[in-house]
């Protein structure tokens, strides 16, 4: 007797994306490696962390940066990147990261791999593969527009993989002329999305007390999604010398009372 075919799938259901993920999450179990949800989140501080499922930043998941003001994104996502402790890329049309810039964020240029593609395809690719590739610990697209079969697969390779995917995207509200630090709807003119989190980061007056003395970057946090979580927001510092970025405002526990923070070597 002929085996019954497989029923027809919507159109949108991307049947190789997920039989490669299956496959590669088959192989990673019997490498003895950890699923996505056992994989460890990525500590940003812990006023933000009590606020993320999971204390943390969950890796094995893609997350969208909007950047209302992109260098405080960049610094941002750098400062994330370096904390997966691994190789990581930067993909993006015209790369323009410089990476003596972001080792201020503890992001090592031996751990950078910059990728130049000037079509969207090819980055998407580039970023899949990157994903699923279990040597990559973290991954960034610059990229403004995504549509949602692409973002599936990109989730899919990160599952896969077990890798941070960051999607670093222009924040339209921003672009608009809204200021950074102004109270908006939460997500307020941005599509739907299958990433994990969804960010708005802005850039504050440096706190410098001389005359050409800017002071560590100051950061307005939002957090407009949040599977599992509710949309909140921050003012922040990011204190290059201690490698470790404070919220404004709140107390924090001493590191050694939470394993899951860790400084970033410098």
């Amino acid at each position: 007797m002929a085996p019954s075919p497989l029923p027809d799938l919507a159109p949108s259901f991307d049947r190789p994306a997920v039989l490669a993920a299956l496959q590669a999450r088959i192989r990673r179990l019997e490498r003895g490696g950890a699923t996505a949800g056992e994989v460890a989140p990525i500590p940003l501080c812990e006023a933000i962390d009590r606020h993320l499922p999971g204390g943390g930043l969950a890796r094995a998941g893609v997350h969208e940066v909007m950047a209302a003001d992109p260098g405080a994104a960049a610094g941002f996502c750098a400062m994330a990147l370096a904390r997966t402790e691994g190789t990581v890329l930067w993909i993006a049309a015209e790369p323009d990261a410089w990476p003596p810039g972001l080792s201020r964020f503890g992001l090592s240029a031996a751990n950078l791999v910059l990728v130049q593609a000037r079509r969207p395809a090819d980055a998407l690719w580039a970023m899949e593969e990157a994903l699923r590739c279990p040597g990559v610990a973290g991954a960034l697209l610059v990229q403004a527009e995504i549509d949602m079969t692409a973002a599936r697969r990109l989730q899919l390779a990160a599952e896969s993989g077990g890798a941070l995917g960051l999607l670093l995207r222009p924040d339209a509200e921003a672009e608009a002329g809204s200021p950074a630090d102004t109270l908006r709807p939460r997500g307020s003119g941005q599509a739907a999305s299958v990433a994990l989190t969804r960010w708005r980061v802005g850039a504050l007056a440096g706190a410098g007390g001389g005359r050409h003395a800017l002071g560590d970057p100051r950061w307005q946090l939002e957090l407009l999604r949040c599977r599992g979580g509710r949309p909140q927001q921050w003012h922040a510092t990011w204190q290059p010398a201690a490698g470790e970025l404070r919220v404004e405002g709140a107390e924090e526990a001493e590191p050694e009372q939470h394993p899951a923070r860790r400084r970033v070597p410098r």
